[in-house]
């Protein structure tokens, strides 16, 4: 998910920021402070979600939202604003949905929520099998055998893990792999890592209070996100 926070206050900007990468560790936010370099990064670049402050200095925000929606029909409009009244004035512009200065994090996570993309349908072929590699060389293994995967820690792609202790290097993101297992089983447990919740073999105390877990087949501790540990509880069933 590629999400844009557009607003010529610095603090802002950055608070919205940093709310929007607790929520959804994996999307990437770009940003604009002002609406010069608004209407520069839209012509460069697509966005799913866009956060536009109504009120920019040198460009309103409306005028951004308008380009934007020309450009990327598709993409979710949100506007941000001090005011509570300008709530009208956005239904009328017909963006997607706004939220109030200064930001409440329950808030944030109701507009992302909503406005998420919904995830891709599988491409074509064996729902059950992961095609890994490039063009000259494939490799196909069952998605049963996947007990986790993680980034390669040098932001090339992946390292799936299987339960007979191989591995298998593809150049594809952790957000790309948790869009084709959506409704597989698996759960991004930090923002480095996908785990096959069936496969969790224990759960335990960690470095700082925090937690960690181990899957069948596998010694490697795997950290938990502080934010994920409520929803895997939930998931586990404990």
């Amino acid at each position: 998910m590629r999400i844009a926070v557009i607003d010529d206050e610095k603090y802002s900007r950055v608070e919205l920021i940093h709310q929007i990468k607790e929520l959804q560790p994996g999307a990437e936010v770009a940003q604009a402070g002002s609406g010069a370099q608004a209407l520069e990064l839209l012509q460069r670049e697509t966005f799913d979600i866009l956060f536009i402050d109504i009120h920019l200095g040198d460009v309103e925000g409306t005028t951004v939202a308008a380009l934007a929606r020309r450009l990327m029909p598709q993409a979710k409009i949100i506007f941000a604003t001090a005011y509570s009244e300008y709530a009208v004035r956005a239904f009328e512009l017909q963006v997607d949905d706004y939220i109030l200065k200064p930001f409440d994090p329950a808030r944030i996570r109701q507009v992302l929520e909503r406005c998420a993309p919904a995830p891709e349908p599988p491409a074509a072929g064996d729902p059950a099998r992961l095609a890994i590699g490039g063009s000259r060389h494939t490799t196909f293994i069952d998605v049963d055998e996947v007990s986790y995967i993680e980034t390669d820690g040098a932001g090339r792609g992946c390292v799936l893990h299987t339960l007979s202790g191989e591995t298998y290097t593809d150049g594809a993101t952790l957000s790309d792999y948790e869009g084709r297992l959506a409704g597989q089983g698996f759960y991004r447990i930090h923002k480095t890592c996908l785990v096959r919740l069936k496969y969790v073999q224990d759960i335990f105390p960690w470095n700082n209070s925090g937690f960690a877990l181990r899957v069948r087949g596998c010694a490697e501790v795997l950290p938990i996100g502080r934010d994920r540990v409520k929803e895997l509880r939930r998931r586990l069933s404990i």
